[in-house]
């Protein structure tokens, strides 16, 4: 069983980071530390933050070896994108022109032929959803055309509204009635 005992700068930091961390886990280690430090039995103290003993002695060696740091939940770096970052710029670019200004006969982009597009130009093979992911995370959506903001524009706001007017005075706007047989 590890004796935690904690100077008064420790026990004051470790009170200041259960206070302020917005990471539940992390709060947790802070409060088993500061436990310890009172003296309390290891059992009760895993039970108290419901981990098993084991996982307390581990955050308690943890503490001894690294300090806070070494309480901190250190995450794997995860696998590589697909779509390297060096490519965004080119991608979003190729949105914005849409096929036409990429040379290709088609008015709109989907996931799949953007993916398609990808590897003839650059070679690295990513599936629809990939590319749904990565023009989700940029924040574009490739079926449209042009990104033209025109929605703010009061001039066109006007002219919509002078055409709905002209439909509607012009009975086209209206579903007909069914005729009963």
């Amino acid at each position: 069983m590890i004796k935690v005992i904690l100077s008064e700068d420790e026990r004051r930091m470790l009170e200041q980071t259960f206070k302020t961390t917005p990471d539940r886990r992390l709060r947790d280690r802070c409060q088993a530390l500061l436990m310890a430090g009172r003296g309390r039995p290891h059992t009760a103290i895993a039970e108290d933050v419901r981990v098993s003993p084991r996982t307390l002695q581990r955050w308690l060696n943890a503490y001894q070896t690294g300090g806070l740091e070494g309480l901190t939940i250190r995450w794997a770096p995860g696998r590589a994108p697909h779509i390297p970052a060096t490519l965004t710029p080119a991608i979003l670019r190729w949105v914005q022109q849409g096929p036409l200004g990429c040379g290709l006969d088609r008015a709109n982009w989907t996931y799949a032929e953007l993916a398609t597009h990808l590897y003839q130009t650059q070679g690295i093979a990513v599936s629809a959803s990939t590319m749904r992911a990565f023009c989700t995370k940029q924040g574009v959506r490739p079926y449209r055309p042009t990104y033209h903001y025109g929605k703010a524009d009061p001039a066109r706001q006007e002219t919509a509204r002078e055409e709905l007017q002209a439909l509607k005075k012009s009975g086209r706007g209206r579903p007909r009635p069914r005729e009963s047989r």
